[in-house]
């Protein structure tokens, strides 16, 4: 089957995504089956958004012809999609403990020399009780800090009834449903970025740059970790506040809060590709 240099330059950077994905879903023990039908019912939902507008008998034909699946599937899945009641979209979910942690990380209340500082549980602020409370009134503060201990990210010293964070970002190690969310979001919003970007039709482009260079050392990566960290934590304290008085403006002024940011910083290393080996002619 031939393909335009577009569609072979699409295909060349797919294939570059999907093995990662392709590492998850192996370490699971994921089948193909199921990542077939996701594959599908995302091309059938794309499909289905790109002729909006297409009468509803049209539809499965439009749809079977955009994606190359047949008329009988697309209609099977357009009918799934319909009775899973997709067209409402998944709820907005609030991460309570996530926002609690952040707010710890930038209040200056709770942080003594730009680090978060170890705060009563109970009492008048600053205390963590009160922190809890200052995101929400919903969730009991002992819920949060029970939620956050048992993802790693706070400790409660039941000598003292004090609680203290344990790491500096945000990242769950030791809850795999968590972090896969956050995967979901994280990498998901990126690669909306950056579609957008290269399809060209969403207005103003949406930040995306990097940094890349090889030929290092493992010393040499290893001595850029602190230098990353020490800039996302510096870029970390003054986004949350500037969000936090965004939304209070918003709210105060009436106006329509009807967008979401997302704004990340990443690293990754690994060794260099190396350089295949030419093997001399038989003989020589």
């Amino acid at each position: 089957m031939s393909h335009t240099p577009d569609q072979t330059a699409l295909l060349s950077a797919f294939g570059q995504l999907l093995r990662p994905l392709a590492r998850l879903a192996l370490s699971r023990g994921l089948p193909y089956p199921a990542l077939d039908e996701l594959l599908r019912a995302a091309l059938v939902e794309e499909a289905r958004r790109l002729h909006a507008d297409a009468p509803a008998h049209g539809l499965v034909s439009r749809v079977s012809t955009a994606t190359g699946l047949s008329r009988r599937e697309a209609g099977r899945l357009l009918q799934a999609r319909a009775a899973d009641g997709a067209e409402a979209g998944p709820a907005p979910r609030r991460w309570l403990a996530g926002e609690v942690f952040a707010r710890w990380m930038t209040d200056p209340a709770c942080c003594h020399g730009g680090r978060p500082r170890r705060l009563p549980r109970q009492g008048a602020a600053p205390s963590f009780e009160a922190l809890a409370q200052s995101v929400t009134r919903d969730v009991h503060p002992r819920t949060l800090l029970d939620e956050l201990c048992r993802l790693g990210l706070a400790e409660w010293d039941a000598a003292d009834d004090t609680v203290a964070l344990q790491r500096n970002a945000f990242v769950p190690c030791a809850d795999f449903t968590r972090m896969l969310a956050l995967l979901a979001d994280n990498v998901g919003d990126h690669l909306h970025a950056a579609v957008d970007n290269v399809l060209g039709g969403s207005g103003d482009a949406h930040f995306e740059q990097a940094v890349y260079a090889d030929e290092l050392s493992q010393e040499s990566v290893r001595a850029l970790r602190p230098v990353i960290a020490a800039q996302w934590a510096e870029l970390f304290g003054r986004l949350v506040p500037l969000l936090e008085r965004h939304i209070a403006d918003d709210k105060a002024a009436a106006r329509p809060q009807d967008q979401r940011v997302r704004i990340g910083f990443y690293s990754y290393a690994e060794p260099m590709a190396q350089p295949p080996i030419h093997q001399p002619p038989h003989g020589a």
